[in-house]
């Protein structure tokens, strides 16, 4: 046990002189089906499509990124009940969470290894770029966001509730720095797992900004959302701007938080299938710098996670949205 912990957590005597970013990656987080992946919208391998971007615009390379190593089954016990993570052996129920449902007739160890070990290897990058951001002030991990699962229920896409075992090990391995945390959660969808996860967490502040019309319409978790912003179906650019804003100045009057989850989705994009707003490409790297800007400027780690986006192009506008900020000094 002692030994899974050191592997996801960077000692913080290294994690500067590594002359690394605070960026984390692996080659592990790809989905690889035979093909099945296609079947559902997400684009299985956008992590490995923005690692090359960012290697070419950045003049980067591989020992440039953070890597995480794969969770283990007791590091998912720290959120999630043993009942569901025993469901996870069964086809059916993968099916029903990937919404694949031809995963349904797979065996469940090519489940196992094609789709739930790229899930576990993004999950613990969460944790990992958790851990960065505290010694570096920002950290992204170019996966995760993974706000459909509880600890006893996935959907969504979503098997592992990472936002959830982010914030748990962040409370347990850092009691002293991070008492307070807040989740902006920018994804077109509703949060409905961490929700479930920090009903009535005091310490726990959630701010979520959501299309009110498409999945999952979760009224029981909406009860924990402290600021919600429901958007209507092809909300544009100036109106979600400003409603973000407006409402993050909200959230910080309401609540001083040390560290910031941003759960920052680009099915937000105009013409995505699944997020059915309007928000343009320049919407959506205004939107991050703004959210970077309001909490590196109060000195509060801002750990970002890359949640849904169903659109191709998602990869080229994370990738812009990087190097602006970069450009901006935010990523210092």
């Amino acid at each position: 046990e002692q030994e899974s912990e050191e592997v996801v957590w960077v000692k913080r005597d290294d994690a500067r002189s590594a002359g690394k970013l605070p960026i984390v990656f692996s080659r592990n987080y790809a989905v690889r089906f035979g093909g099945l992946e296609r079947l559902h919208p997400f684009d299985a391998a956008k992590g490995k499509h923005i690692h090359k971007l960012l290697c070419a615009q950045l003049q980067l390379d591989d020992g440039s990124f953070y890597e995480p190593t794969e969770l283990t089954k007791d590091q998912l016990r720290r959120i999630h009940t043993r009942e569901y993570l025993k469901s996870l052996r069964w086809s059916m129920n993968v099916a029903c969470i990937a919404e694949v449902p031809l995963m349904a007739f797979v065996p469940n160890r090519y489940i196992q290894r094609s789709y739930l070990r790229p899930m576990r290897f993004q999950a613990a990058g969460s944790i990992l770029a958790g851990k960065l951001a505290l010694d570096y002030g920002w950290a992204i991990n170019l996966g995760g966001g993974f706000h459909h699962c509880c600890s006893y229920r996935g959907g969504g896409f979503c098997p592992y509730a990472d936002i959830s075992l982010l914030i748990v090990r962040l409370f347990e391995q850092e009691p002293f720095r991070v008492r307070r945390i807040m989740i902006v959660d920018l994804d077109a969808h509703q949060g409905n797992g961490h929700e479930r996860d920090f009903n009535n967490v005091a310490a726990v502040y959630i701010f979520d900004m959501y299309n009110a019309f498409v999945y999952p319409r979760d009224h029981v978790a909406k009860e924990s959302i402290r600021c919600a912003v429901e958007l209507r179906n092809y909300t544009e650019d100036g109106f979600y701007l400003r409603q973000l804003k407006r409402c993050l100045m909200q959230s910080l009057a309401e609540f001083r938080p040390d560290m910031v989850v941003y759960n920052a989705g680009t099915d937000v994009l105009e013409g995505d299938p699944l997020g059915n707003l309007a928000i343009s490409a320049e919407g959506v790297i205004e939107r991050d710098r703004l959210v970077f800007s309001t909490f590196r400027a109060l000195g509060i780690p801002v750990v970002m996670l890359l949640s849904g986006g169903y659109l191709k192009a998602s990869a080229g506008v994370i990738t812009d949205s990087i190097v602006n900020l970069r450009l901006q000094g935010l990523l210092n």
